[in-house]
C-alpha cells in the first residue's frame, strides 16, 4: 500500500465513521472533534489542530465540502482548493486521526453522530455559541476554544497573493 493511499484510508464516510468510533470508543479513546474549511493549509492550522489534539487520544476533523464552504460567505473564489485535496491533505498530517466531509452549513450532524469528549474551536467563539455545545455538554462533555497563532489566516494568504 503506498502513502496516499494509506492517507486516503484516514477519509471516512459516515459509515465508516461509525466503525471506528466503535473501535476507539470501545478502547476507552478520549474523542476529540474540530471543523473547518482548512483552505491553504497553513501554519495556523497546523498549530490549532496540534493543540486541539493535545486534549484527547483521537481527533476527527469534520471538513465543509466545496457547497458548505461557498454558503460561509468568504468570497466567491473560495474554496480556493477542491473538498478532495482539503480533506487528504489534513488526513496527511500523522496526528490527526481520521477526516470526515460534511455538506451541511454547520457540523451538528456529525457532532451528534460522534458525541466527542471535547468539542473544540478557535477563541473568537464563545463556549455557549460553538455549534454542538449542547450535545457535548448532555453527555458530560468539554468544549474548548483555542486561540489563533497571530497573523496567519486563509484570507491574509489570499490578499497576499493579489497585491
Amino acid at each position: 500500500m503506498n502513502n496516499l493511499t494509506a492517507i486516503s484510508k484516514k477519509v471516512l464516510d459516515k459509515q465508516m465513521l461509525n466503525l471506528k468510533l466503535n473501535e476507539w470508543k470501545s478502547a476507552n479513546n478520549k474523542i476529540v472533534f474540530t471543523n473547518g474549511v482548512f483552505d491553504l493549509l497553513h501554519l495556523g492550522h497546523i498549530d490549532y489542530l496540534c493543540k486541539a489534539k493535545d486534549n484527547g487520544d483521537i481527533i476527527i476533523i469534520g471538513v465543509n465540502s466545496d457547497k458548505s464552504a461557498k454558503r460561509l460567505g468568504k468570497g466567491t473564489n473560495r474554496p480556493i482548493t477542491d473538498e478532495k485535496s482539503r480533506s487528504m491533505i489534513i488526513a496527511a498530517l500523522g496526528f490527526v486521526d481520521a477526516v470526515v466531509l460534511f455538506d451541511e452549513d454547520t457540523p451538528l450532524e456529525l457532532i451528534r453522530i460522534i458525541q466527542p469528549d471535547v468539542l473544540v474551536k478557535g477563541a473568537d467563539y464563545k463556549a455557549e455559541d460553538i455549534v454542538g455545545y449542547d450535545v457535548v455538554m448532555a453527555k458530560g462533555g468539554v468544549i474548548k476554544t483555542i486561540e489563533f497563532l497571530p497573523g496567519y489566516s486563509t484570507t491574509s494568504i489570499e490578499q497576499r497573493i493579489k497585491g
